[in-house]
């Protein structure tokens, strides 16, 4: 997993095509005037989903795992907790989705605070639990640009 603030990107070009366009894609655009839904930047192999929602309390959030995509989680306006953690650490809860492309388990590990324009990059050994309140419900407008294996 990496964390850090969209202003940063380019530290991370040599993380490979699929990830370079995802953070080019994060720090060139104002999702503030982008409605939610999902935005080909490169066909399947990767596109961004916006969406705004309220962030929910720990007991309701579940850890996930993807095998097929990786996650570059943005937030650009609001604050919250993710959960990770390592798969090894993890038992499943539901066998994985093929064609969802998510696995949900079960188990602990840590959480990060994301504000205003930080961002992780999950690979598939990073189990993650999105959306939880950071001390309150609020607000939080997300992107996630998934980029394929």
């Amino acid at each position: 997993m990496i964390i850090d603030n969209i202003k940063n990107f380019s530290l991370y070009k040599n993380l490979g095509e699929g990830i370079n366009k995802a953070l080019r894609f994060l720090n060139e655009n104002d999702f503030s005037k982008i409605q939610d839904g999902r935005y080909n930047i490169d066909g399947d192999n990767v596109f961004a989903l916006v969406n705004r929602y309220k962030t929910k309390r720990f007991e309701e959030a579940v850890w996930e795992s993807h095998q097929k995509y990786i996650d570059v989680q943005f937030v650009a306006e609001g604050i919250e907790k993710i959960g990770y953690s390592i798969l090894e650490n993890m038992k499943v809860n539901k066998v994985y989705d093929e064609n969802k492309d998510i696995q949900f388990l079960d188990g602990v590990g840590d959480f990060i605070t994301l504000g205003k324009n930080n961002f992780a990059i999950l690979y598939p050994s990073d189990v993650h639990m999105p959306g939880i309140s950071a001390n309150e419900s609020g607000e939080v407008l997300k992107v996630v640009v998934k980029v394929k294996i």
